[in-house]
């Protein structure tokens, strides 16, 4: 994701412009007295303006500010911590779309084993399942042979920062065991699984994909890798994440598209995307804060599921933008998101901002009846997937969504993105401080430590008022789609600002190929806590193409 620094200054505090850079590396700035002329060349990048007697009344004000700021400042603050403030994207009389929880998978024909293993590499989680269940391959047969296939491509894919072997051979060993005493777990039973380096388990490093945090280890497990395990599915791999959630650069090198590996895979979530599409894990948990998910899933054609703001735990979990940030699947179907969706989401008791909300899937209805919403005027905009987007509108009609033109709220959406400046410069003020941001491997201008540097400028005023204006784009996207089941959008644009500021959940999948040959997508946006309904319309949709079934081939 790129942050403009530009909109990083426009907060900038009138007495932190004139001293806090230099306190923050280590000068005796925080002893300097201020002046009218300092505050008169501070203003004059607020874009403010103020009298001499004015400036002269504000000092003792702004020397009071500055003390506060270095005390705060001095404080030790985790990445883990939260702020004392929950982001609620709940719109004013708004009700959950699904009234009670219920899980139904669709229809499923038996799974056989393939002459060729390697096809397994490519099998959905569902079908692999169906293998475990029936005992006609064992978990740890399909865990060695997932294992190996990480193994051998990530030296060209450079998708894994740790392989977790040990801890994957026991869980694997311990599933067969339950299966063959007739203690099924489930469909995630006995199946590998990876998940982005910025999950902490305490067995091994966690190191959010940077130099200064490249051997972090963080003693406990994640919330979502507890739920996966405590479901029987066996993790094989920390998977590789763009440097602190910012493309697809880490320590490491850069992740690469098993369709091209002269391209990254994109990010943050890229060696997630990355090693799905390669068939080196059956699923992968990425996250996403501003296009994480929709990004390496679009460059890497598979399917992925961003959920609603608060629906899954982030206890565990680097903190990039506590308002922002959510937890979501990576896998080859939009069913196998849905299942694994269903094992990981709702309340833990460690993350404060989680809502409780119904999940009601199933798999076996159509799209005959939903009242389909579409962006109207951005599928007419001249775009590279145009066509294969315009195609996808058709299908739906032919498969019997009603298709409604809607169009999103008028809003200052690249500026809001200060709200994600303002509190990842929170989350990552101590690198700014010791100067370790000058470790990080990006260094130009729109690269994160510049953001975190700038971030330090922005005024509490602007991040409140900036909020402010998000509560007002929530209530008109709530407006806006009323009465609908779900909204399509072309994958890129102003929705998928709008939208993960809002916190309204997503799918992402394979809706065709570029002229290069290269997988694009199309995005499947549900109502608020509407994933239910919104992975069964993409999942008719995607049971209706056969773009979900193409993978790439490698040969290297």
């Amino acid at each position: 994701m790129k942050i403009n620094l530009r909109n990083t200054l426009y907060g900038l505090v009138i007495c932190v412009s004139c001293f806090l850079v230099g306190a923050l590396m280590g000068s005796k700035a925080d002893e300097q007295s201020i002046t009218i002329g300092m505050i008169g060349q501070a203003s004059k990048i607020l874009g403010l303006s103020f009298s001499d007697a004015e400036s002269d009344s504000m000092i003792t004000e702004l020397e009071d500010l500055r003390k506060s700021t270095i005390a705060i400042r001095k404080v030790a603050l985790d990445n883990s911590v939260a702020p004392a403030l929950n982001f609620n994207p709940i719109p004013f009389g708004y009700q959950f779309p699904d009234q009670a929880s219920g899980f139904k998978l669709g229809p499923l024909n038996k799974s056989s084993l393939p002459a060729n293993r390697d096809e397994l590499a490519y099998y959905s989680v569902r079908e692999l399942a169906d293998l475990i269940k029936h005992r006609k391959i064992t978990s740890v047969e399909l865990t060695k042979f997932f294992i190996e296939r990480l193994k051998k491509y990530n030296s060209k894919l450079f998708n894994v920062v740790s392989f977790t072997e040990e801890r994957a051979m026991k869980q694997a060993a311990l599933a067969d065991a339950e299966i063959k005493a007739g203690k099924y777990r489930g469909v995630l039973h006995g199946i590998p699984f990876g998940v982005k380096d910025l999950l902490s388990t305490k067995d091994y490093k966690t190191t959010w994909g940077s130099v200064p945090y490249k051997d972090q280890v963080i003693a406990t497990d994640a919330t979502v890798v507890k739920r996966l395990e405590a479901a029987g599915a066996v993790m094989i791999a920390k998977l590789t994440l763009g440097e602190l959630a910012m493309g697809d650069v880490w320590f490491g090198g850069k992740t690469r598209n098993p369709w091209d590996l002269n391209r990254g895979s994109s990010g943050s979530s890229a060696g997630s995307a990355s090693a799905v599409s390669a068939g080196c894990v059956p699923f992968a948990i990425g996250s996403e804060t501003l296009g994480s998910i929709v990004s390496p899933a679009t460059e890497c054609g598979v399917s992925g599921l961003r959920p609603s703001f608060g629906r899954i735990s982030k206890h565990g979990a680097m903190a990039l933008s506590w308002s922002m940030d959510k937890l979501g699947p990576i896998a080859r179907t939009v069913e196998d998101c849905a299942l694994v969706f269903q094992a990981v989401y709702g309340s833990d008791g460690q993350d404060l901002s989680v809502i409780e909300a119904p999940f009601n899937y199933d798999g076996s209805k159509t799209l005959k009846g939903l009242r389909v919403g579409y962006l109207e005027k951005d599928f007419q905009r001249k775009y590279a997937n145009r066509v294969n987007d315009s195609l996808t509108l058709v299908k739906l009609k032919e498969l019997g969504a009603e298709l409604v033109p809607i169009q999103l709220p008028q809003m200052p959406y690249n500026d809001l993105v200060i709200i994600l400046s303002a509190e990842c410069g929170a989350a990552f003020q101590d690198l700014v401080i010791s100067g370790k941001d000058d470790l990080m491997v990006m260094q130009n201008k729109n690269a994160w430590p510049n953001t975190f540097r700038g971030a330090q400028f922005i005024s509490a005023a602007t991040y409140i008022n900036a909020n402010r204006v998000r509560t007002l784009l929530i209530q008109q996207i709530h407006e806006q789609i009323k009465g609908l089941d779900l909204y399509i959008s072309p994958s890129f644009g102003a929705n998928l600002t709008a939208s993960n500021l809002s916190g309204h959940p997503s799918v992402v999948l394979p809706n065709g190929f570029n002229s290069k040959g290269l997988p694009a997508s199309i995005t499947f946006m549900g109502q608020l806590f509407g994933e239910g309904k919104l992975l069964q319309a993409a999942q008719a949709y995607q049971q209706s193409t056969d773009f979900h079934k193409k993978h790439p081939q490698l040969n290297f």
